[in-house]
Formats: structure tokens, sequence, C-alpha cells
């Protein structure tokens, strides 16, 4: 039983050693490629960009679609999070709380599927990316990593295919759009959306006035 213990010790002591020092990397170089990438059957279309090279437009855009209380949270919605469970619970479509800091840990160091030790693990990469990163790097890497097309990641990427220019130059429509294709971007259209997708869209859009209006997305510009 003792061998056993110290194996796991073992593994748990590298298992962070590993993890910091990815994380710490990461802080300064750009993330080369994720597991998602990786294991797309449709390629990588891929094209880092600095925060400053991205439209704060879809920056308010993910805010206001994703996570309105990014610039206030530790890395976690305890409201979001129970409010999920508790639809969930209910049955019907099943709803995530995860904030685009989970989110961003997940994309980077994990996989998308799984069950508890998955989400054990995001729990772990968020608690060091919103200590070690910031909100700055996080959006930034968020906006880069995030599937926004099929087999196609970033938002330089993801710009260039829809609209064909650059994601420095997004209106508040695009990167609406693209906002609300982000959490099923295989299955939502960024160009000529319909539906609920349409809907959503419009609904981001006028989102993106109110992140400005309150602020919403300081913490990232500070």
């Amino acid at each position: 039983m003792g061998w056993l213990l110290r194996f796991v010790a073992w593994i748990v002591f590298w298992f962070v050693i590993v993890s910091l020092a990815l994380v710490v990397a990461y802080r300064f170089v750009p993330v080369p490629v994720t597991a998602t990438m990786v294991l797309d059957e449709h390629g990588i279309t891929k094209d880092w960009e600095p925060l400053s090279n991205i439209d704060r437009n879809l920056v308010r855009a993910v805010i206001g679609g994703e996570d309105s209380k990014f610039c206030s949270h530790d890395g976690f919605d305890a409201e979001a999070i129970e409010e999920a469970v508790q639809q969930n619970l209910q049955g019907g479509r099943i709803r995530g709380g995860s904030t685009i800091s989970q989110q961003t840990a997940k994309n980077v160091f994990l996989w998308q599927d799984g069950g508890y030790f998955r989400k054990a693990l995001e729990a772990w990469f968020t608690l060091l990316i919103e200590q070690i990163w910031g909100k700055r790097r996080i959006m930034e890497v968020y906006l880069n990593v995030a599937e926004t097309g099929i087999g196609t990641y970033g938002a330089e990427a993801g710009a260039q295919r829809y609209f064909q220019h650059s994601a420095s130059e997004l209106s508040r429509s695009e990167a609406a759009r693209m906002a609300a294709a982000l959490p099923a971007p295989k299955k939502r259209a960024v160009v000529s959306p319909k539906g609920f997708t349409r809907r959503y869209a419009n609904t981001i859009e006028q989102r993106i006035n109110i992140v400005r209006r309150d602020g919403l997305d300081a913490c990232v510009y500070e």
C-alpha cells in the first residue's frame, strides 16, 4: 500500500510541475496547438494574432454572449453554474455554466469531452491562468484558440474565412455573428445565419453596447 501512495504522490507532484511550467510558458508565447486541433479531422487553419490586432467589438461580443461577469469573477461564475445544474436536472437542452476562463483552460490544456475528472482538471488550470495570466492574456488566448468554424481556429482565421478581412476590422454585426456561433461552430452559420443563431446574434449585437456602456471589458484593456 505504501508504494501505491508514493506512486500517486509522484504522479501528482510531476503533474503540478508540468502544468505550472506550461501555464507560465503560455503566459508569454503563443499556444502552438491544442488537443482539439490535433483531433480535428478537417485539419487546422489558424493564425495567431495579439489582442491589439483583434477588434474590440469581438471582445465585447464574446463577453456579452458568453460571460458578462468576465471582469468581476475569479474564473468561476457560481450563479451561472447553479442555474445550469438546475436547468439540466429539469431535462431538456443541456446548458453549460462555463466562464471564458474555464473554456480557455479546457481548450488549451485539455480535451472537449469528459466528466467530473476533466472538470476537476479544468478547475485547476482555470485557477492557474487566472493567477498567472490575468484577464487580458486569458482573452487573447481564448480568441486565438477557440474553434470558429470547421477546421478553423481563432478570430483571425474566422474573420478571413467568413468576411475576407482581418479580425482587426470586425463590425459589430460581424463580431456578434461570430460570437453567436462559438458554442457550436460546426453547426451554426456565421454568414447569413437563420433561426436561433440569427436571433442570438442580434441579441449579442445589442449586448455589445451594454458591455461598452458599463465597462464590462475594462479588465481586458487596463
